[in-house]
């Protein structure tokens, strides 16, 4: 980790002309951690068959932390859905992943899970958290932990209808997806009371079309999350997500690639002359593969991430390079059974002019007087499903 940089409200560095070298510090953990492979997980599911191709289904599926039992059944927080289908396709309600985070797991090779999880992944959940928003639990000695549903539409968003296409067009699918903010709006809106002052935060609109064929897969992802609102300061913050996935199976070699570009961008009621936040652009892309060897598999990928922060230069104040960070990641994956597996990652990031990305672990605040230069993480583990 390296200093001397100050920061602004978005937490990236800018030009601070009394640079004060105060050396360098090394962190690091070792931790019995869970879903290094696949993401720990015990659910419920049924569908009842209602006659002329029609079903009703439910899907019930919650996070455990299976290496210190603090999360479990409590919450429902990963998948919570009921839904009807037939020759129409699937209209499907409750809390489900979202349109562009499925081209993000799908088309990595680790699958968005331990150390390996590409970049693309990591920079985009910390972009689309929700502005203004602070933890309502905190793990403290006696007190469990649970998922919190309320931070984040980026990888899973709630109250959402979703329609889903019928399986049998050929190869062709999609979806589309509306999540509601589930927020009391006030008539007229100067009545609007500050604590309720935040009427749009956690709206989603989004969709995903993809074709799938043999060894071919590629998917065009969408959304758009409303990730902060002030109607008295009159601003709309979105994060607005497109990413463009695709593999292909040669049968010795699998290949993976996507390719995103999202924007956090502020929308105001009447712009400021001065002040104004500009938008933050974050492009990145995906290079995997996975190689089957006998009963295991091994797994690579390279990820890069790139910030454009849209700053203004001027004669006082110069602009810095935009931050910048690629990570490298290698993995082995051996198969006991159909059902058990040891697995091994191994993952490197870098991070220049001010990027504070790691592969987990321990957190480092954006405007800390340090920030990660490098951040390298192991996975070693027992895989079982039932």
């Amino acid at each position: 980790m390296n200093n001397g940089v100050t920061y602004d409200k978005l937490g990236f560095p800018i030009y601070n002309p009394f640079y004060l070298n105060q050396g360098s510090v090394k962190v690091s953990r070792t931790a019995l951690a869970n879903s290094g492979y696949n993401s720990s997980r015990l659910g419920f599911r049924g569908t009842e068959d209602l006659g002329g191709g029609l079903a009703a289904s439910f899907w019930l599926e919650a996070p455990i932390t299976n290496d210190d039992g603090q999360e479990g059944i409590a919450t429902f927080a990963r998948r919570s859905t009921v839904s009807l289908s037939g020759g129409f396709g699937e209209v499907r309600l409750g809390r489900d992943y979202t349109p562009t985070f499925w081209n993000d797991t799908v088309f990595d090779p680790f699958g968005t899970n331990g150390v390996g999880t590409n970049l693309i992944s990591t920079a985009n959940g910390n972009l689309g958290a929700f502005s203004g928003y602070a933890a309502a639990r905190t793990k403290l000695v006696g007190i469990p932990t649970f998922t919190d549903v309320n931070s984040s539409n980026y990888v899973r968003a709630s109250n959402t209808i979703g329609y889903f296409l019928p399986p049998n067009l050929g190869g062709f699918y999609g979806q589309v997806m509306y999540g509601f903010a589930e927020k009391t709006k006030y008539s007229p809106g100067t009545a609007t009371p500050a604590t309720d002052n935040t009427s749009r935060t956690g709206r989603y609109v989004g969709g995903r079309f993809g074709y799938a064929n043999g060894p071919l897969d590629v998917a065009l992802a969408y959304g758009s999350s409303t990730v902060g609102d002030q109607f008295y300061v009159g601003t709309t913050t979105k994060v607005n997500t497109l990413n463009l996935g695709a593999s292909y199976d040669f049968g010795p070699v699998k290949l993976f690639g996507e390719v995103s570009r999202a924007k956090n961008k502020v929308d105001y009621e009447v712009t400021p002359f001065t002040d104004a936040i500009p938008d933050t652009d974050l492009t990145g892309y995906l290079l995997g593969v996975t190689v089957p060897v006998g009963a295991g598999l091994i797994r690579a990928s390279y990820s890069s991430v790139k910030y454009d922060l849209n700053q203004p230069e001027s004669f006082f104040e110069r602009r810095l390079a935009d931050p910048k960070a690629n990570k490298l990641a290698i993995g082995y994956v051996h198969n006991l059974s159909k059902r058990t597996a040891l697995y091994a990652t191994v993952a490197r990031v870098s991070n220049k002019n001010g990027a504070s990305l790691t592969v987990g672990g321990p957190a480092f605040t954006p405007n800390a007087v340090f920030t990660p230069k490098n951040s390298t993480g192991y996975d070693f583990g027992l895989r079982h499903s039932f």
